[in-house]
């Protein structure tokens, strides 16, 4: 194969870390709204994302969206589908809301629990919720990164552990694919 046809035949992904801070994923265009060391693009990400409609192919977004409100939340969500491609995930991670990272940071907004991601879902959304102003159609799924101790508990432990204790579960770590 010849030079120009393998340079015709890569693709060059868009990848963006939304909030990335001075923490920008490898690979990834950074957005923040603060100019920080590493962050490419300086925008308002609480309004229109800078990208063209179904130009995005990957997003990561960690620790961000804590610190937006639920109005904010429900823009951003809506923005960030409209500009993923179809099939696109976004890696979507914030505090739990039992957790003491949530609460110990004084710019963090209001909580938001998983139960947040089944409003993703425009199928749902049309059953349960149709008021509550999304327009994206996300499938979701979710996990935890989990305090270490209980890291090593067998899954039924980890499970009665969510369900009943504070400070088990850190994080909250959703991957969102656009439909």
């Amino acid at each position: 194969m010849n030079a120009e046809l393998k340079v015709a035949d890569e693709v060059k992904l868009v990848r963006i870390d939304i909030g990335c801070g001075k923490n920008k994923r490898e690979g990834f265009i950074g957005l923040d709204a603060i100019a920080f060391d590493g962050v490419d693009i300086v925008c308002d990400l609480r309004g229109r994302l800078p990208y063209d409609d179904d130009s995005v192919d990957e997003v990561h977004c960690s620790h961000f969206i804590e610190h937006l409100t639920w109005p904010e939340r429900v823009t951003f969500l809506n923005e960030l589908y409209r500009v993923m491609r179809k099939d696109a995930k976004c890696q979507l991670i914030w505090p739990h809301w039992a957790s003491q990272r949530y609460y110990g940071d004084p710019t963090h907004k209001e909580p938001m629990s998983e139960f947040a991601m089944f409003y993703l879902d425009k199928a749902w959304r049309e059953v349960n919720a149709p008021h509550c102003g999304y327009t994206c159609d996300f499938a979701a799924t979710w996990g935890y990164s989990m305090r270490p101790e209980w890291q090593v508990r067998n899954q039924e432990a980890q499970m009665f552990a969510l369900a009943w204790y504070k400070e088990v579960a850190q994080d909250v770590i959703a991957t969102l694919t656009k439909r």
